[in-house]
């Protein structure tokens, strides 16, 4: 059956979600973790690090989320600080000054909104994770697989591969907000979801991704999307360096 826009928000939105670090776990060994931002602090939202993708050595990236109560408050419900973005332009950095790909994992509505956040340089701290993604001197891929909210996915979405799944939307703006901004009325979210052109299909549709992915949620289904990153891995290592920022800031300039 054919999800309509607000079921497919419903799916990607779902607790039942494979979390960020059980895909880590399955498609990366050897993963040693790397906090802060050197900066200001650290942000749990998003976690980073180091492992190998079928013995490749790669940097990983990923937004999460809360398994409960207790981690999504700290996690802000998956929505990242200034702190985070920072780690992840930290991450890209170390990736680009050892020559290791970059892979981001990202589930999250939107980057934190808090007065706080603004105070610490949000927009900035996002921007920048903008500037050196596209201008990145390594492969980099990008999987939503879940909610991809705004400025806050987009953040981590600049690579020369963006792919999402089945169940997972890639929004400037939530159906809810869409709807109370556009008429001033919530409960014509369904409504919304479909004018945002914001599923997988839509989006492959435009040329924003370049293709759909299956749910992972077995230990199969975790290995032949180990075996694919690693063949798309392969495949950006022997494009030059200048062909890739080329073809990122192409994708891009479309919009």
């Amino acid at each position: 059956m054919v999800k309509s826009a607000y079921q497919t928000v419903q799916a990607a939105r779902s607790q039942d979600k494979i979390t960020t670090e059980a895909l880590i776990d399955g498609l990366v060994t050897d993963f040693f973790e790397c906090h802060g931002d050197r900066v200001d602090g650290d942000d749990p939202t998003i976690i980073g690090g180091i492992g190998r993708l079928n013995g490749q050595p790669i940097t990983v990236i990923g937004t999460r989320k809360g398994r409960n109560l207790t981690e999504n408050v700290a996690r802000h419900f998956g929505s990242p600080m200034p702190q985070g973005y920072r780690k992840v332009q930290r991450l890209l950095q170390q990736a680009e000054k050892f020559g290791r790909p970059v892979l981001t994992l990202i589930n999250t509505p939107g980057a934190y909104p808090d007065v706080a956040s603004e105070f610490h340089g949000q927009g900035e701290a996002i921007a920048q994770c903008l500037y050196q993604g596209m201008q990145l001197k390594v492969p980099y891929i990008s999987l939503i697989f879940g909610e991809g909210g705004s400025g806050g996915a987009l953040a981590l979405a600049c690579g020369d591969r963006v792919y999402m799944t089945v169940d997972s939307i890639y929004s400037v703006l939530s159906p809810e907000g869409y709807a109370s901004i556009m008429w001033k009325d919530a409960s014509r979210v369904r409504e919304a979801a479909a004018a945002l052109a914001l599923t997988p299909q839509d989006l492959k549709r435009e040329k924003v991704i370049d293709d759909i992915l299956p749910e992972v949620h077995t230990a199969t289904e975790l290995s032949q999307l180990t075996d694919f990153l690693h063949e798309q891995f392969k495949i950006l290592g022997k494009l030059p360096i200048s062909t890739l920022i080329d073809q990122r800031q192409t994708r891009f300039d479309q919009y």
